[in-house]
């Protein structure tokens, strides 16, 4: 999630019948369409980070098959206060995955009051050396990176791990944020599964999933090449259902951070395979 991905947060391996919700809602790899709305507060801020108040809200959207691919459309918005002005910020971000070709393409714009400023297009692919990059967005140029993890594998990966209760690994992945030319070191905490509390925030908008179990889960996100005590660019953390859905979202971007709570969910049709 998400990074910009909470990204990058999407799925799973369910039997979604139990759970009442359509069989055909899920594919093959148990991925689940839908589309999830979380309000955004800020929880902290440090005076170095010159805000003194923000909110805002996030908007993803995860669609497609186990046969065509996956598509995910993101939008964060926020408006920040820093005491002497306000301006809003807004980030849009589409992607395509292809669990099967190992293929990833990008593209995310940035705002700040309504006036462009990114623009960042590119695709990914698997070349068995490791990962090719070709950027359309700022500039063309071809990137030679190391074997890293998609989106969507990744979480995948989470979702296998918890399964097996193996609470830490790390991988690299990458997703296309920032200028597109990167992957990043992902530290994976995965705590016990638990059943939603009674005084849970967002539980009650998770509709048929509202009772269902989840894992609390903690991505850090570090430089490439970052040794020892490094400090993370990104930390998340988040409820992980066996579907992939998430919500009560923690957002630490070092100098402030964020909570996100799931507001309103909608499970999407699945595009079934020909």
């Amino acid at each position: 999630m998400f990074r910009s991905s909470l990204a990058a947060v999407v799925v799973s391996s369910l039997g979604v019948a139990s759970l009442g919700v359509p069989a055909h809602a899920a594919g093959p790899s148990g991925l689940i369409a839908h589309r999830a709305v979380y309000d955004l507060e800020l929880k902290d801020a440090t005076d170095r980070s010159g805000i003194a108040g923000m909110f805002g809200r996030m908007v993803y959207e995860f669609d497609g098959s186990d046969c065509a691919g996956f598509t995910t459309n993101f939008r964060f918005v926020t408006q920040i206060d820093t005491g002497d002005a306000t301006r809003v910020s807004d980030q849009q971000t589409t992607t395509f995955e292809d669990l099967d070709k190992r293929t990833f393409r990008f593209e995310t714009k940035s705002y700040t009051d309504n006036q462009l400023d990114k623009d960042v297009r590119g695709a990914a692919a698997d070349d068995q050396k490791g990962i090719k990059v070709d950027l359309t967005q700022p500039q063309a140029k071809q990137i030679e990176l190391i074997q890293s993890r998609f989106p969507t594998e990744h979480m995948l990966d989470i979702i296998h791990n918890a399964k097996l209760g193996k609470n830490f690994f790390e991988a690299q992945v990458f997703d296309g944020s920032d200028d597109g030319d990167k992957p990043l070191l992902a530290t994976t905490v995965v705590g016990k599964q638990e059943t939603p509390a009674t005084d849970d925030p967002d539980a009650d908008k998770a509709g048929a999933f509202a009772k269902t179990s989840f894992w609390p889960v903690t991505v850090a996100y570090f430089n490439e090449k970052s040794k020892g005590d490094a400090i993370p660019v990104y930390r998340m953390s988040f409820k992980l259902y066996e579907n992939g859905i998430t919500r009560d979202l923690t957002m630490d971007y070092g100098d402030f951070v964020l909570t996100g709570k799931l507001s309103k969910l909608e499970v999407l049709d699945a595009k079934a395979c020909q």
